[in-house]
């Protein structure tokens, strides 16, 4: 008899992934062989170009799964489309570049490979790297605070890359050392290789429009710019707010702009749905870009609800991800988040009879994205874990937040959503950083520091704080127009890995990329070619 051979986990593993793989390159390519053979270009049609070179090295994510299937849509309706793609145009690019070693090169070859079996169905421009001698002679000797500010030809090169480059070294506060200078100059050399492929690219095509993932990240930021120089509309994608979903817009992505009709409310029915929805949220059962950060939430623990006894009131506070793009818009009060962290810690200090909890954001100590430069550090720093009227709440204990907001007299914010979703708890939220919501009035948001710390110790005093009744409505309004309305629906397309930004694409005959057979396909064309909002009619309005 002979010996049973085993296989280890791993292997069978690597072995469904291959599997897995070779089904999802067969459907990409017979898709892509039909609309390429049923495309009819329109004549006196200019062309509409993708970009996505920061959404994905190998597989499919989400965000190359919209954009490719955005594309289809568009060729099928007769419209020319373009992609601009990387052939090693970037010494270093953002997902390619490792943590480990700084100086690696990206994977060049396999991401062109599958940019070629994405982009199939059409052209495809590809841009190699560019050399700038002039470019290469100004970096020379450059430290950090001089590439910040760098600009090369009128282009701001030095800003543009700066979110770019923090997201990769995970920190917003830059070290001064030789990695982060050779990294910095790489970005901006690749940069300025992006925006040399592109200007060339337009000598050749006039487009009718560019659609970018994200638009902020440096690749994309690179093509924005020069669009945007010669008048070409710009439309950004991120992923949605409800799974497989998208965020399409005119506007900056990261940023969220989201322009609500003065009439809109909530019906009955839409708000029975709402309802349902904020029930499985505020128990953990909800994912953001595919991941599920709770796969369990824990209510308050005895020991913490008699130290709670202890003291006249608690405020919780809730922190970021430093490095995260979010944080480029929300700077305007405070520098920084920890610059608005300092300020706040000069408040506990003055209330000892307030118990103060401070919550680290969960994606700050995600596997493969921890933060370098974190809170749980800055609580070290401060020695916080000494001073007995702050309690600190670490990014991997399963503690309800939910809980702890509706245990608290207040909630101060940065720009997390969870202040979004205490103002809907009906919990008074005073917000340090600009935040998608706070562009409407649904929190207390002061415009100076001063103003802040005043009102952080004005509420702390206060035996009642009085919200504006406004506050919960637009709270109501605005995620409801986030979650049904401007959260595009791909999931008759796609489905995915569970806890995993990677997708697979779904069996449906080609024909439903036509607009007729779609809303979410009309919604894209619309927005795309005729310039109306990205926005969703839902079933009550149908």
């Amino acid at each position: 008899m002979g010996s049973m051979k085993l296989v280890h986990f791993p292997v069978v593993k690597k072995t469904r992934n291959f599997i897995l793989r070779s089904k999802l390159n067969w459907a990409i390519f017979q898709i892509s062989r039909k609309i390429a053979a049923h495309a009819r270009p329109r004549e006196n049609q200019n062309p509409v170009v993708f970009f996505n070179a920061s959404t994905r090295l190998t597989g499919l994510s989400q965000n190359a799964a919209f954009s490719m299937i955005s594309s289809w849509a568009l060729q099928l309706a007769g419209v020319p489309v373009f992609h601009f793609a990387c052939r090693a145009g970037m010494s270093h690019c953002v997902l390619g570049t490792t943590r480990g070693n700084l100086t690696d090169p990206p994977p060049c070859k396999k991401c062109q490979a599958d940019t070629r079996r994405f982009s199939k169905a059409a052209p495809t421009y590809w841009f190699d790297s560019q050399q700038d001698p002039d470019l290469l002679e100004q970096l020379e000797g450059l430290r950090v605070s001089d590439l910040k500010r760098f600009t090369h030809q009128e282009k701001p090169l030095g800003a543009l890359v700066l979110p770019s480059l923090r997201w990769v070294l995970r920190r917003h506060n830059l070290m001064d050392d030789p990695l982060t200078i050779y990294l910095f100059r790489e970005f901006i050399i690749s940069a300025n290789s992006v925006m040399v492929g592109f200007q060339n690219f337009l000598e050749e095509t006039c487009p009718a429009a560019v659609v970018l993932y994200n638009g902020l990240l440096y690749p994309e930021a690179a093509v924005r710019f020069i669009a945007q120089q010669q008048g070409i509309r710009v439309i950004t994608h991120e992923v949605g707010f409800l799974p497989y979903s998208a965020f399409f817009t005119s506007g900056l992505a990261p940023a969220y702009p989201i322009e609500i009709p003065p009439g809109f409310e909530l019906s009955q029915a839409k708000n029975q749905i709402f309802d349902s929805y904020l029930e499985k949220r505020f128990h953990g059962d909800f994912t953001m870009a595919g991941i599920r950060f709770w796969q369990e939430m824990k209510e308050l623990d005895q020991t913490l609800l008699e130290q709670i006894q202890d003291y006249d009131q608690i405020v919780a506070v809730f922190t970021n991800v430093i490095f995260d793009t979010s944080q480029t818009a929300a700077n305007t009060v405070f520098s920084d988040m920890f610059d608005w962290l300092d300020q706040v810690l000069r408040t506990t200090q003055r209330f000892p009879n307030t118990l103060f909890i401070v919550r680290a954001h969960p994606d700050e100590m995600r596997q493969g994205k921890e933060s370098r430069e974190s809170v749980e550090e800055w609580v070290k720093n401060y020695q916080i874990d000494q001073m007995e009227n702050v309690l600190f709440i670490g990014p991997d204990e399963p503690l309800s937040s939910y809980e702890l907001i509706r245990k608290s007299k207040f909630v101060m914010v940065y720009n997390s959503s969870i202040g979004l979703e205490a103002s809907l708890l009906g919990v008074p939220v005073l917000c340090g950083g600009r935040a998608r919501y706070t562009q409407y009035p649904m929190v207390f948001f002061p415009d100076s520091r001063h103003k802040f710390l005043e009102k952080a110790e004005d509420m702390i005093k206060a035996d009642l704080i009085e919200v504006p009744p406004q506050f919960l409505r637009n709270a109501r309004r605005f995620l409801y127009y986030q979650l049904f309305k401007v959260s595009i629906p791909f999931g008759k397309f796609i489905n995915g890995y569970q806890n995993s930004g990677y997708v697979n694409l779904k069996r449906f005959p080609w024909r439903e990329l036509y607009p007729e057979g779609s809303a979410t396909i009309q919604t894209i064309m619309n927005g795309i070619l005729h310039e109306k909002e990205f926005v969703m009619k839902d079933r009550f309005e149908i």
